[in-house]
């Protein structure tokens, strides 16, 4: 064989090595979720011996998942649809003029992706707004988080649309929404739907902000409801691996959903920007 051969087959090699380092987590948990107490206890990869579906019903009962599910939903379907609409209209208008005063509140978004959230701060100025403990507080949060990367990945791509569709639309009498809403927009999809993805995944991942800005159970998202359930039950890994992938399948639904725009939202609007 030649080098080229080897080379490729060594490549392959090494690509599988990875998967299965990045996908034997996933399996464990899976295959485990399935295990009786005793067995799931071991956490080997084997198959279940006998294989309890029970332990999912059992999850959504003992953990309050319905509440956490309903909350999660809530916080990420709401702050990424606004937060994703806003700022692809805040990137439209800073791309498309460019004053010296659009230029400072770019890259003043800009800078929001270089610093971490200060969560002391921020609990004291919601105690003194009395936001704590509310729904409308987190995804204030939540929206205000995904403002830096959105505007700046939006900000980009609006580059490659025309602005001659801009004129024709002003000529045809549009006003400033339907000209965005019904010309620019739709061509921002792309992009659109990758921002859409990745901050809907970091919302219904994000542990800190709910532990911060909330103490009352019923407003606690999945990923509290977890520890939560987690910390009672620890023992109970057969109910702990089952509430993990309960959490989980949302997240992968919406990223098989749109993964096909995920690398062309990425990568367009490179070029130009």
């Amino acid at each position: 064989m030649n080098k080229k051969v080897l080379s490729t087959i060594f490549k392959q090699i090494v690509c599988i090595f990875l998967s299965l380092i990045v996908l034997m987590p996933f399996y464990l948990v899976v295959v485990n979720s399935f295990k009786t107490k005793s067995e799931a206890a071991r956490m080997s990869l084997r198959l279940p011996t006998e294989w309890v579906f029970t332990n999912y019903t059992d999850v959504i009962k003992k953990a309050n998942l319905v509440q956490g599910f309903a909350n999660s939903l809530l916080y990420a379907l709401v702050a990424t649809v606004i937060g994703v609409t806003v700022c692809a209209m805040a990137a439209f208008v800073l791309s498309r003029s460019r004053t010296k005063f659009n230029n400072f509140i770019y890259y003043f978004f800009i800078t929001g992706l270089f610093f971490p959230v200060n969560y002391v701060t921020l609990v004291r100025v919601f105690k003194w707004l009395h936001l704590t403990n509310t729904r409308f507080g987190i995804i204030l949060v939540f929206t205000s988080a995904m403002i830096p990367f959105c505007v700046f990945t939006i900000y980009s791509f609006v580059e490659t649309v025309p602005r001659e569709m801009d004129e024709a639309a002003i000529i045809d009498g549009a006003s400033p929404f339907r000209m965005f809403f019904a010309i620019i927009f739709p061509m921002l999809k792309p992009t659109i739907v990758t921002c859409f993805i990745l901050q809907f995944m970091g919302v219904w991942n994000d542990f800190l902000t709910p532990l911060y800005l909330s103490s009352k159970s019923e407003l606690f998202p999945m990923t509290m409801a977890v520890y939560q359930f987690f910390g009672r039950n620890q023992s109970y890994w057969n109910f702990v691996f089952a509430d993990i992938v309960l959490t989980v399948i949302p997240v992968v639904i919406i990223y098989f959903i749109g993964q096909r725009y995920l690398l062309e939202g990425t990568t367009s609007g490179s070029v130009k920007g």
